[in-house]
């Protein structure tokens, strides 16, 4: 996808807007399951939590995906898009028993992250085929709120806890059918990751009757040139081997299952504003666009960086600037960025707009939430709409106080 095309979405549908590649989401794809091409039964289930557009659910469907859900809605959103149960998989956490005991009758697969709810779930359901989350106490991240493996994690059940563990299976007769394990996101060296796959693989001994090993996921894209990124094809050459290895020494050909959100689909979407004004005070010249944190809060929240090109002036002379939105306190998406020459009326566009950026969208300060487009077959296709002031008053209730309508 070019920046003309961008240009061309931007001026079709408005701005501020989300626009998605579909090829690079599949290619993405492709990518993951070739690395991983030794493995017989290799399962791919996308982490809807990054990005959960009916269209895309729909899209990476076609290309077999399962899915990865961490609430009842969103498992509610993957039946909408017409996945069968069995390809939906549930990792909450924090949840109720009630609310696990809601998502298991919809007939997806159950994993279970915490003793106490294991426990009781046993109890009353012995015979559900029954997935348990390890922590591993292994710290993987690029930011301490995205790494979820170590020890002060409230993710996970304890590897410490692990004779615990297989009391309650024993005692309950759960039906325990696979082990799983997530580190956290943005993974830079995969011999933290095979590390603690090793961790996974001695807890499975304890189980003899699983169907497959879940490994997570948390893989690292490039955010800017040169960055690092997970090396996916290294990782899967190792990894693979050494799954395979453990089926033969487990005597049973498992399942290995990955669990990618950011990987499939982060480089693909592009985030395009409008710039309102160009402000210069005594140190900074700042462009102020039409959008701020309520659309896009990973660089207020995380510090993460997102390149931004100026593709109405792809060529012009480069200048320093912050871009800053429209929102009533700090709102900066970047200090002292270099940036073709911006003037105001220029769209800007944000690159690895589509992983936990629309996702995590709100209406603060009472503004709209933007508009969703999938590029594809090099044609935009509207895939949310922009909100409107109707939006905003739908679930709001007025007092019927004198003067008004009850």
């Amino acid at each position: 996808m070019q920046s003309k095309d961008l240009l061309q979405l931007a001026e079709q549908f408005g701005s501020p807007i989300y626009v998605y590649d579909a090829e690079k989401i599949k290619s993405q794809y492709n990518r993951l399951t070739k690395a991983f091409s030794k493995v017989e039964n290799l399962r791919i289930n996308y982490a809807m939590k990054a990005l959960s557009n009916v269209a895309i659910l729909q899209l990476l469907k076609e290309m077999g995906s399962g899915l990865d859900t961490v609430s009842i809605q969103e498992v509610q959103l993957g039946l909408h898009a017409g996945y069968d149960p069995e390809k939906i998989f549930y990792t909450p956490n924090g949840v109720s028993l009630e609310e696990i005991e809601e998502v298991h009758a919809m007939g997806v697969q159950i994993n279970i992250d915490n003793l106490s709810i294991l426990e009781q779930f046993g109890a009353k359901h012995p015979n559900v085929p029954v997935c348990i989350r390890i922590n591993p106490h292994v710290m993987a991240g690029g930011n301490t709120n995205i790494s979820v493996g170590h020890i002060d994690s409230k993710f996970g059940i304890s590897i410490h806890q692990l004779p615990h563990l297989v009391r309650i299976v024993e005692n309950t007769k759960m039906n325990i059918v696979g082990i799983h394990m997530h580190t956290g996101s943005d993974i830079l060296d995969i011999e933290v990751f095979l590390y603690a796959a090793e961790i996974l693989f001695d807890a499975a001994k304890n189980f003899k009757n699983l169907e497959f090993l879940d490994f997570g996921s948390g893989f690292k894209v490039p955010y800017k040139k040169d960055d690092i990124e997970t090396d996916i094809e290294e990782l899967g050459k190792k990894l693979s081997k050494r799954f395979n290895a453990f089926c033969v020494e487990y005597g049973k050909e498992l399942t290995l299952i990955f669990e990618p959100g950011k990987f499939l689909v982060s480089e693909a979407g592009s985030f395009l504003v409008k710039v309102n004004v160009i402000k210069q005070t005594t140190s900074t010249v700042f462009a102020g666009v039409d959008s701020g944190f309520n659309h896009l809060i990973r660089p207020m929240l995380y510090g993460s960086q997102h390149h931004i090109d100026n593709i109405s002036n792809p060529k012009g002379k480069e200048r320093f600037y912050s871009v800053v939105g429209y929102i009533c306190e700090t709102d900066t998406f970047a200090n002292n960025r270099r940036i073709s020459e911006i003037k105001e009326g220029d769209i800007l566009s944000f690159r690895n707009a589509g992983a936990y950026c629309y996702s995590m969208a709100s209406n603060y300060n009472s503004r709209y939430r933007p508009a969703e487009v999938l590029w594809m077959n090099g044609k935009g296709h509207l895939i949310r709409a922009h909100e409107t002031f109707e939006d905003l008053l739908k679930n709001q209730i007025p007092l019927p106080i004198e003067g008004t309508k009850a």
